[in-house]
């Protein structure tokens, strides 16, 4: 059914969003059908909607908005928070570490877990800007450690800035094990910083293979800046329950699916 009686802007919009609310979804083609307006008109809509922080733009309409990371708490609080998931997470990236390979580790929790999960008589070189990791892997007596030089972030208990990209810039390492704040399949990696955006880009370049550990409560999940589409993983490393529906998307990306556990 058509409603040609809605014609100004206001009133497209909120029928837009009261269609979103009630299906989930808007397509453009519907939704110009209903209104007996052009698509470009529709497209215009949903652009301001889109920008007003309403809704999520995608090919042909729109979806709701993400729902906002978990991780936009602060490191500390993060630690203290585990809904279990953290530890059987940790323990598989740990493993992913193959004897004489150079690594990268993130900053982070999931990935501070990893380094202390790992084995005591592995021999590997571990780069990371993690102040917390690199307490840990002190400790390995066969682990060549590297930390990463600048500023620190004391609320991340982690360095940042350009030493820090320029070190990274430097770096030719066989795997990266990536922290990412938020990840959806259609919109891409994230993260709750313009600084922790490009870092962790330039870590990905500086990578044979790039693996991320995300529970399943961070899949489908906001943060405000993007590190890039979701096929620059390697592999995605996330609970063993999580739903098939819910994984099949990063699959039909071409990145590899690791259940902890």
């Amino acid at each position: 059914m058509q409603n040609s009686e809605i014609s100004l802007p206001e009133e497209r919009r909120r029928f837009l969003l009261d269609v979103l609310k009630r299906e989930g979804k808007i397509v453009a083609a519907e939704a110009s059908r209903k209104l007996d307006v052009s698509e470009d008109t529709v497209r215009r809509d949903l652009n301001e909607l889109a920008a007003a922080g309403q809704l999520r733009r995608v090919h042909g309409g729109a979806l709701p908005l993400l729902p906002l990371t978990p991780a936009a708490a602060p490191f500390a609080s993060r630690r203290r928070e585990d809904d279990g998931s953290r530890r059987p997470l940790a323990a598989q990236l740990a493993r992913l570490i193959e004897p004489g390979s150079t690594v990268l580790l993130d900053s982070g929790t999931t990935n501070l877990a990893a380094a202390e999960a790992i084995a005591p008589d592995l021999c590997a070189t571990i780069v990371t800007p993690s102040l917390p990791a690199a307490m840990v892997l002190m400790a390995h007596r066969h682990i060549d450690l590297i930390v990463l030089g600048g500023v620190v972030d004391k609320a991340e208990q982690t360095t940042t800035g350009i030493a820090t990209w320029e070190s990274i810039a430097g770096l030719s390492v066989d795997l990266c094990l990536l922290g990412v704040c938020g990840l959806d399949a259609a919109t891409g990696l994230m993260e709750m910083s313009p600084d922790g955006a490009r870092l962790k880009a330039r870590m990905i370049q500086s990578a044979n293979r790039v693996v991320t550990a995300v529970p399943m409560r961070k899949l489908g999940t906001r943060a405000p800046y993007r590190i890039g589409p979701v096929d620059l993983l390697s592999s995605l490393v996330t609970e063993s329950q999580a739903p098939s529906a819910l994984i099949e998307p990063y699959r039909e990306a071409g990145v590899e699916i690791i259940y902890a556990g």
